[in-house]
C-alpha cells in the first residue's frame, strides 16, 4: 500500500510559478511509476506529468511541454511538480498518483492505483 500526500496548490497569478510536492509514505521502489493528474471543473482527469523511479525517465503532456518539469528526490520519497508560466487554463485540482510499473509511465488514470487527496491550484487571469 502506498499513500501518497500533496501539498504546495495556493492562487496565482497567470505568469507565475508554483511547486507541488507528493510524498509517498512507503520508501519508493524502483518499480514504482509517479505521475500528476489534474481535473478542472466540468472536465475529464487528464495526465500531465509522470516519472519512472526505475530511471528517471520522464514523460510530459504537450499542452504543458516547456512549461512544467516533473523531478524527484529518492532520499525524500517525493515526487515534485515545477510549474512555470501558469496561465488561467492550468486551474484545476492536482493529484498525486502511483502505479508500479516495468518501466513504462502509464499516461492513463486507469492504471493508477495509489491516489493523493488532490491540492487546488488557481491561476487567476
Amino acid at each position: 500500500q502506498v499513500q501518497l500526500v500533496e501539498s504546495g496548490g495556493g492562487l496565482v497569478q497567470a505568469g507565475g510559478s508554483l511547486r507541488l510536492s507528493c510524498v509517498a509514505s512507503t520508501r519508493t521502489s524502483r518499480s514504482l511509476v509517479m505521475s500528476w493528474f489534474r481535473q478542472a471543473p466540468g472536465k475529464e482527469r487528464e495526465f500531465v506529468a509522470g516519472i519512472s523511479w526505475r530511471d528517471g525517465s520522464t514523460d510530459v503532456t504537450g499542452s504543458v511541454k516547456g512549461r512544467f518539469t516533473i523531478s524527484r528526490d529518492n532520499a525524500k520519497n517525493t515526487v515534485y511538480l515545477q510549474m512555470n508560466s501558469l496561465e488561467p487554463r492550468d486551474t484545476a485540482v492536482y493529484y498525486c498518483a502511483a502505479a508500479y510499473s516495468s518501466g513504462l509511465i502509464y499516461s492513463r488514470q486507469t492504471s493508477y492505483n495509489f491516489w493523493g487527496q488532490g491540492t487546488q491550484v488557481t491561476v487567476s487571469s
